[in-house]
């Protein structure tokens, strides 16, 4: 019988042939997304505030997610980066939505979060805050429901058929006595955008049967600042670091608020002060924790539960609210020298 010799050649052949399939599975994007941990960055570089100084009694750090769609090679074989998890499309860009819409969607929840968080830090800091309300932000469409693909995240609801919408109130007043299947005329601010965008109602799944759309509401607050607070945070997005900018604001208008902590902080933060909770928190424990932080302030609830799970002896403290999270600083053991 005749035996094929396995030659140099052919041992070269099958290891290009390999290479390229390791290449093909480490380089080809698959259809889910990895988050993966970022060091938390410190805070008090990217903060402007005039008469303002950086502090000297400890320091202020937020804290985000690498998110990218995870190559093929990820998908198959997990473990690869510590701290990792995969996530399918339909759980990071809204419904109805492509990357650079989420994108978009992102960095107008940064520039929100930014102006509430130096809003509710100068407020804090016994100055005077305008806030005034200017329509209905819409803050999540429902999946499978008549607004999915229609309208967006961080869209400004102004008027329903013509009719003024100045808070959520009056489209929760507006919609209350539709018809199930009529179709409402939403007029909306889209970025710098005016669009009038038709949706037709359904039945709502829970009782009372009414008719919706499928839309989370919140306040569209116009924010006017009696100092001008410029804060830099790149092309990083989303509204979690609400909490940790409002902590490096007043931090440079008020000593001794972090009583020499390395406080990492992460939390959505409205107009009222209230901490609002975020995504990805082992992600963002972990960056707490790469950046040397002894406290980790996130939102009460699941978060924090989270947080502890992944927290490996860094400090976690659960909070609901601004004062709740300066009160907290306060109690807290002195960090060790």
């Amino acid at each position: 019988m005749k035996r094929k010799l396995v030659t140099p050649g052919r041992l070269l052949a099958l290891g290009l042939a390999l290479l390229a399939v390791v290449l093909a599975l480490a380089l080809v994007p698959s259809k889910e997304y990895i988050f993966l941990p970022d060091r938390a960055h410190a805070v008090a570089p990217l903060v402007s505030v005039p008469g303002g100084r950086p502090p000297t009694d400890g320091s202020v750090y937020f804290v985000d997610v690498v998110v990218r769609k995870a190559t093929l090679l990820e998908r198959l074989f997990g473990g690869l980066h510590s701290g990792a998890d995969l996530y399918p499309a339909s759980a990071v860009n809204p419904p109805g939505t492509n990357d650079s819409a989420r994108q978009r969607i992102d960095l107008q929840d940064m520039h929100r979060s930014q102006e509430i968080a130096a809003a509710v830090a100068l407020k804090a800091a016994g100055k005077k805050v305008v806030l005034r309300s200017t329509g209905a932000l819409i803050d999540a469409v429902e999946p499978g429901l008549p607004a999915a693909g229609k309208l967006e995240p961080d869209d400004v609801i102004t008027a329903i058929d013509g009719k003024r919408v100045s808070d959520p109130r009056d489209v929760f007043e507006l919609m209350k006595n539709r018809k199930i299947g009529e179709k409402v005329d939403f007029t909306l601010r889209r970025g710098t955008q005016t669009l009038v965008v038709p949706v037709s109602t359904v039945a709502s799944p829970t009782p009372p049967k009414r008719a919706i759309v499928g839309i989370v509401l919140e306040p569209a607050i116009d924010v006017h600042l009696p100092v001008p607070v410029t804060i830099d945070a790149g092309g990083v997005g989303g509204p979690s670091a609400g909490l940790a900018f409002a902590l490096g604001v007043l931090s440079e208008l008020k000593k001794g608020i972090l009583h020499g902590h390395r406080v990492a902080a992460t939390g959505e933060i409205f107009a009222d002060g209230s901490v609002g909770p975020i995504g990805a928190i082992r992600q963002k424990t972990i960056g707490a924790r790469e950046a040397g932080a002894d406290v980790f302030l996130v939102p009460a609830g699941d978060n924090a539960r989270d947080a502890r799970k992944a927290a490996h002896g860094l400090r976690i403290v659960a909070v609901k609210s601004f004062p709740q999270a300066l009160h907290a600083l306060a109690t807290l053991p002195a960090p060790a020298s």
